[in-house]
């Protein structure tokens, strides 16, 4: 489903994964936020709006939809919907949890071949930190996983991540409590600097209009820690 390789054109400039006329899907690099905050950092949602503008040549406000997110550190696949339908259509899948997204990360130590991580969490909105606790919490919501270890060299294993729910911070969080940080990733636990090693793989969901099932794919980029292991992702 990848066409010839695009880019938005702006600063930073970001990879077009996939488009047609419902949905736009793209690579987010590291450091830029999902939708824009007080900070007035660049965002994936502002300067896909302004590649549309002009690629399109459209006047006035450019409709575009922010289906789901990703922290600032992360990168990866996101699906924005350049129609109310598509994007009423996906959430819904997204709110059934038809929406299948895979991750790539990088964590401390030798996990067992796969398993499946089932949490607590609480989100403390003040310090935008995570934390698990106990069933029956207040605010608290599950958090569950599956991951399969696809390689494990020098005290770090390379996991492929699949998400049952969406909950802020999860994948991050729920290997650190389990004794495997994320590479990078200082506020849960990692002792080595630089960037998280955490990379939004692939998403997986029905076409809001031609309901065909859709796989779309983006490859960790050139400066990602996920490419401490050279073994090429499977798609």
């Amino acid at each position: 489903m990848r066409n010839t390789p695009k880019f938005t054109a702006t600063e930073p400039n970001i990879e077009i994964v996939y488009e047609d006329n419902h949905l736009l899907a793209i690579n987010k690099p590291e450091g830029v936020l999902s939708q824009e905050d007080k900070t007035g950092r660049p965002d994936v949602l502002t300067l896909s709006k302004a590649y549309l503008k002009k690629e399109y040549n459209k006047p006035g406000n450019v409709f575009l939809g922010l289906l789901h997110r990703l922290d600032q550190p992360v990168t990866g696949i996101m699906l924005l919907a350049k129609t109310s339908k598509a994007a009423s259509r996906i959430s819904e899948q997204i709110r059934k949890r038809t929406f299948k997204k895979t991750y790539l990360a990088v964590v401390s130590g030798t996990l067992p071949p796969s398993g499946t991580l089932r949490h607590y969490l609480q989100k403390d909105s003040a310090t935008n930190v995570v934390q698990v606790v106990k069933k029956g919490s207040k605010n608290a919501k599950l958090a569950e996983l599956t991951y399969t270890r696809l390689q494990a060299s020098d005290g770090f294993s390379l996991v492929e991540v699949n998400l049952i729910t969406g909950r802020p911070h999860q994948i991050r969080v729920q290997f650190s409590e389990e004794g495997f940080p994320l590479l990078g990733d200082k506020k849960y636990g990692s002792k080595t600097t630089g960037p998280i090693a955490l990379h939004a793989y692939s998403l997986t969901f029905s076409h809001p209009t031609l309901k065909n099932e859709i796989t779309l794919t983006s490859e960790p980029q050139e400066n990602s820690p996920c490419n401490k292991f050279s073994h090429p992702f499977h798609g």
